[in-house]
């Protein structure tokens, strides 16, 4: 790819101006060779500035490649990082916080894609975290869509991790490729399949998932009367999860193979039917906008489309802020070209990315 040159400066404080802006600038650099200073580091956030789980991310992707970081500690809202050459192989990442294990994935699976060997990672923290997608959305949504760009994802949940105490882990196997292939995702066919998995976890009680399951599917029969939904009721037992916690996810499978979700996770003071018909809430609000994808998807397939070898169509409903920082990031470093155009009769838009060969 591109050789070293001039330092690219990336502002993480605009548009999204959170922690999404780090992960994608720095996987980028990473692939392309690119040393990179990003400045106003969430900036856009309450408490700007490198947390723990940022900080496990870049340090993730620094050592695939043998990189160099410089300003790289708690509260730094500047940091420079200069990109190795991406070996793969084994690598333990832990937030040692409730810090989502799903987005220490994110920053390093576009990387190890390209790696010279197969990668085996260790990734250690929450497994379902609030402001991050929950791994049942990972392993259930992003896994297959995300494989139709022609690579293996294998992630196998050792042990799950809730707020605040974290101690999750997931084991992520991949081989590398030689490229991606692009998608096109613009048919979203008729609705077939609804289900999900509904959980509670430590002392919390087995009713939860009860009260949550109902609720969701009283909420999806009101306007998905014909179809069954089919919700897994699940008590983690001990050695399986750390802490309390409880959570479901409820997805929607397409003729087409398209995939959509609403998920939310239990709060103090919230009760558990509150909790399932929130979720259910979510997936059918993604069911009306008519796209191929939910809202949460969109801007994790930006930098595959991005890095693909050839035209990638993707139909979507309105375009988060999420997903505009993301095509902003991939067109400032990889000179790529998005362009997107509503799409009339379904109140979407549809996106349409060339992507550079990856070599």
């Amino acid at each position: 790819m591109a050789e070293e040159s001039a330092i690219m400066e990336v502002d993480g404080g605009i548009m999204e101006g959170g922690g999404q802006i780090l992960r994608i600038s720095t996987a980028l650099s990473c692939l392309l060779g690119i040393q990179t200073r990003v400045v106003r580091i969430r900036a856009g956030r309450s408490t700007p500035g490198l947390r723990p789980q940022h900080l496990s991310g870049l340090v993730t992707v620094r050592d695939l490649c043998a990189g160099q970081l410089e300003n790289a500690e708690i509260g730094s809202t500047e940091v420079t990082f200069t990109p190795g050459k991406i070996k793969g192989g084994a690598l333990t990442a832990d937030t040692k916080t409730a810090g989502s294990v799903c987005l220490l994935l994110q920053v390093s699976l576009p990387c190890v894609l390209f790696a010279e060997s197969p990668s085996e990672l260790i990734f250690k923290g929450g497994t379902n975290a609030e402001m991050a997608p929950q791994i049942d959305y990972t392993t259930m949504v992003f896994k297959p869509i995300a494989e139709k760009f022609s690579f293996k994802l294998d992630c196998d949940i050792r042990r799950r991790g809730y707020y605040p105490r974290g101690g999750g882990e997931i084991l992520v196997r991949v081989a590398p490729v030689k490229y991606l292939n692009p998608i096109n995702l613009t048919d979203r066919g008729t609705i077939t399949k609804i289900y999900g998995r509904a959980f509670v976890a430590g002392v919390l009680p087995y009713k939860m998932v009860k009260d949550m399951t109902s609720a969701a599917v009283r909420c999806i029969r009101r306007e998905l009367r014909d179809l069954y939904v089919n919700i897994q009721a699940v008590q983690e037992s001990g050695d399986k999860a750390v802490g309390n916690g409880s959570g479901i996810i409820i997805v929607a499978e397409t003729s087409t193979g398209c995939l959509f979700a609403g998920s939310a996770l239990g709060k103090r003071g919230v009760s558990a039917d509150r909790v399932g018909a929130e979720a259910a809430e979510i997936l059918l609000r993604n069911l009306h906008h008519g796209g191929c994808v939910d809202e949460y998807l969109q801007d994790q397939l930006i930098i595959f489309m991005a890095l693909a070898d050839g035209v990638s169509l993707l139909r979507t409903g309105p375009l988060t802020l999420h997903t505009q920082t993301a095509i902003h990031f991939a067109e400032q470093m990889t000179k790529v070209i998005a362009a997107y155009f509503y799409v009339s009769d379904l109140c979407g838009k549809e996106l349409q990315i060339e992507g550079l060969l990856y070599k």
